[in-house]
């Protein structure tokens, strides 16, 4: 059987269906995942799986894997990740494999795996999979397989969390054809109050219509055009399996996520007793300026799904989140990360509140950013490069953290090296209150990794 390695990621399984991912290596994925399922005493767990065409076929083989390896599989079948989430505790079985590759193309699939339900595999837990497989060494047995429907209790408990009020609003909300198609039109409806209007809400695992990441503006194009053509208070999107949030201004105009934040933190810093939240190191600085004008201790965090997932549970976090578009309530809600649920919030807040979505940002810093940026380079080469950015860093005197690659920190911006955990590159994200300044900043920076990628 041919295993790639690199499959093995940072916080999941991740790659191309049928080259990476085949009918062979979820079985066995499923034979090493029962086998340190049941070295951890656990005997039961669940199984879902997104709307991208392959994910039956791999649940199939997954399944017979994991009953044959000796585990029960409570089988949740198509299923977005909050669902997967939710299920954990409704059905009180705290071990599972969401079958889905999240924002990525639709060649893509993967899995997500957790042994306790709090919060997702990462590191050395996705790694000695890979291991496991690779010695042969297998648990065996006859688990058995049972099926269960939670989608009518999901859709209960997202009603519960949300309190309307009497603005009358108009919102479009954009499934980019991912697996939230099989829920939103049964959450959000219309009423006197609210209208409602789906855009791209059939289940559709080829994504025709744009690329499933909210996160990225340019995946947003359409949706920025309706708001503007049906004078729309806003318009919200969510990422292929649902765990994640993109928000589009009355004006048509792309809000990042961390301008989102700002607008969570306005509505609740003086509603919740812990008075600290947290962001990843991409964030802007406007979430940090804000939080301390409100009175509220910020807290910088590593970047990654399985890792803010856990820090927010660790720490009991009211609110926080991720740049990509994560986001976490604990105020009055469950915690899981949610983009149904996150962009309900929104419309909670303008239902509530007679101000557009673009007037609750006001009084911000003006910061400008660049995008995400990527380097290719070899995975090998990962952390020599970003140790040799420390060296410069230190050199220069710089004031620089190392919370999540190197950090170095201006007072009016910054400029972030990281390695990537999901593919071989550097990733880069740098921002400053002044445009001639950022540029500098973005060339020094880019200069150095293309060196250092050299040598």
């Amino acid at each position: 059987m041919k295993l790639n390695k690199l499959m093995f990621r940072e916080y999941d399984i991740r790659g191309i269906w049928n080259e990476d991912i085949t009918e062979e290596v979820s079985y066995y994925i499923g034979r090493a995942y029962a086998t340190k399922l049941l070295s951890l005493k656990k005997n039961k767990m669940i199984v879902g799986y997104d709307n991208r065409l392959s994910s039956p076929i791999i649940e199939k083989n997954l399944v017979k894997g994991l009953t044959d390896g000796g585990v029960d599989v409570v089988r949740l079948g198509l299923v977005t990740t909050p669902m997967y989430y939710y299920a954990w505790d409704k059905l009180n079985i705290h071990c599972g494999i969401m079958i889905t590759a999240s924002h990525n193309p639709k060649e893509y699939n993967g899995f997500k795996m957790s042994y306790n339900g709090i919060h997702n595999c990462f590191g050395n837990e996705v790694a000695e999979l890979y291991y496991i497989i690779l010695n042969g060494i297998y648990s065996k047995g006859n688990g058995s397989i049972t099926d269960a429907n939670i989608k009518e209790d999901y859709i209960k408990m997202i009603n519960s969390h949300i309190n309307m009020g009497s603005n009358k609003l108009k919102v479009i909300y954009d499934c980019g054809n991912g697996t939230t198609s099989i829920v939103a039109k049964d959450i959000f409806v219309s009423n006197d109050n609210i209208e409602y209007i789906p855009l791209f809400a059939e289940s559709d695992g080829t994504f025709p219509n744009h690329h499933p990441d909210p996160a990225v503006e340019s995946n947003l194009t359409i949706l920025k055009e309706k708001v503007k053509e049906l004078n729309a208070d806003c318009g919200i999107a969510f990422d292929g399996d649902g765990d994640r949030v993109g928000v589009v201004n009355e004006k048509g105009e792309f809000v990042s996520i961390d301008k989102f934040m700002v607008i969570i933190w306005r509505d609740i810093y003086n509603k919740i007793d812990k008075k600290e939240g947290f962001y990843d190191v991409k964030c802007s600085k406007v979430v940090s300026d804000e939080m301390i004008k409100l009175g509220l201790k910020p807290v910088e965090v590593r970047t990654g799904n399985s890792y803010t997932k856990k820090i927010s549970v660790d720490n009991n976090y009211p609110f926080g989140g991720e740049l990509s578009g994560h986001l976490y309530f604990r105020d009055k809600f469950i915690g899981t990360d949610d983009g149904i649920y996150a962009g309900l919030r929104l419309v909670e807040i303008l239902s509530h509140n007679p101000k557009k979505v673009s007037k609750l940002l006001e009084g911000i810093t003006k910061y400008y950013n660049y995008p995400e940026g990527k380097f290719t380079v070899e995975d090998s080469k990962k952390d020599i490069i970003v140790s040799r950015v420390e060296e410069y860093c230190k050199e220069k005197g710089y004031n620089y953290s190392k919370i999540d690659g190197i950090k170095v920190l201006y007072d009016d911006g910054f400029a972030l090296v990281r390695k990537s955990n999901t593919g071989p590159n550097i990733t880069t994200r740098y921002e400053s209150s002044n445009k001639e300044k950022l540029e500098l900043i973005k060339k020094k920076f880019d200069s150095l990794i293309i060196k250092y990628s050299k040598e």
